[in-house]
C-alpha cells in the first residue's frame, strides 16, 4: 500500500468508531428523544449533564474518550510491524477520524457533538505523559476556576497543540521533519475544528453570557 491509502485507511477507522454516538444513543435508548432537540442541541458530553444528568455526562466521556483510544490502538496493532517510522502519525489520522465521526455522523444528518471528549481520547493514547498532565491542568483547572467546560476545552486543545510542537522539535516522537509537520498540522486543523465548533460559545464566554457547568456541587439559588 502507499503512504496515501494507508492515511487514508486510518481515517476510515477513526470515523467508523466516531460513528457511536453516545449521547445520542443513550436518549434514544434510555429517554425516547434526540439530545439536539434538547438543551444547546449538542450532541456531546456538556449537553448530556444539563439534559440528562451528570451520571449520564460521565458515561457520555467515557464513551467518547474511549472510543478515539481503540481507535488508536487498532491502527497501532495494524500498523505498528508495516509502519513503525511514522505510527504516532497514523494514529493522529485515526483520532482525526473519530473526530470526524463524531463531529460529522452521516446518519445523523451530519450533526454530532463537538468532538472535545474523543480529542481528549487522542491526548490520552498519544503516549506522552507529559501531554496527559498539560491537558488535565488547563482542563480541570479552568473548569474549576471558571466554571466554563468550553474554556476549558479550548485552552486544552490548543496547549496540547502547542506541548506537542515543542516536544517534536525537542526530538521526543523519533520521526523526520516532514512527518512531523504533517503531523502538527493535523492536530492543528483539529484545534482549529473544535475552536470552530465552539464559536458560539466563543461570542458567549466574550459577552459574559455562557453558561457554567458544575461538576461538583451547585451553589444554591437565593
Amino acid at each position: 500500500m502507499n503512504n496515501l491509502t494507508v492515511r487514508l485507511i486510518c481515517l476510515v477507522i477513526g470515523y467508523v468508531f466516531g460513528l457511536f454516538q453516545t449521547s445520542y444513543l443513550y436518549g434514544r435508548k434510555f429517554k425516547g428523544m434526540d439530545i439536539r432537540s434538547q438543551g444547546s442541541g449538542n450532541a456531546g458530553t456538556t449537553n448530556a449533564i444539563r439534559v440528562f444528568g451528570k451520571k449520564a455526562g460521565l458515561l457520555t466521556v467515557l464513551c467518547d474518550v474511549c472510543k478515539c483510544i481503540l481507535a488508536m490502538l487498532l491502527t497501532g496493532l495494524i500498523f505498528r510491524h508495516s509502519y513503525p517510522e511514522i505510527l504516532l502519525l497514523l494514529k493522529v489520522y485515526t483520532a482525526a477520524g473519530v473526530v470526524l465521526g463524531h463531529v460529522f455522523p452521516f446518519y445523523m444528518n451530519f450533526r454530532g457533538g463537538k468532538g472535545v471528549a474523543c480529542f481528549g481520547g487522542m491526548i490520552l493514547a498519544f503516549g506522552d505523559w507529559r501531554m496527559i498532565v498539560l491537558g488535565l491542568i488547563f482542563l480541570l483547572g479552568c473548569l474549576l476556576i471558571t466554571k466554563y467546560m468550553s474554556l476549558g476545552s479550548l485552552t486544552a486543545t490548543l496547549s496540547f497543540l502547542i506541548g506537542v510542537i515543542i516536544r517534536g522539535q525537542a526530538g521526543a516522537y523519533q520521526m523526520d521533519q516532514s512527518h512531523l509537520t504533517e503531523m502538527y498540522c493535523i492536530i492543528g486543523l483539529l484545534v482549529v475544528l473544535t475552536y470552530y465548533k465552539h464559536r458560539g460559545n466563543i461570542v458567549r464566554l466574550l459577552k459574559g453570557e455562557e453558561r457554567k457547568t458544575y461538576i461538583i456541587g451547585k451553589p444554591k439559588e437565593s
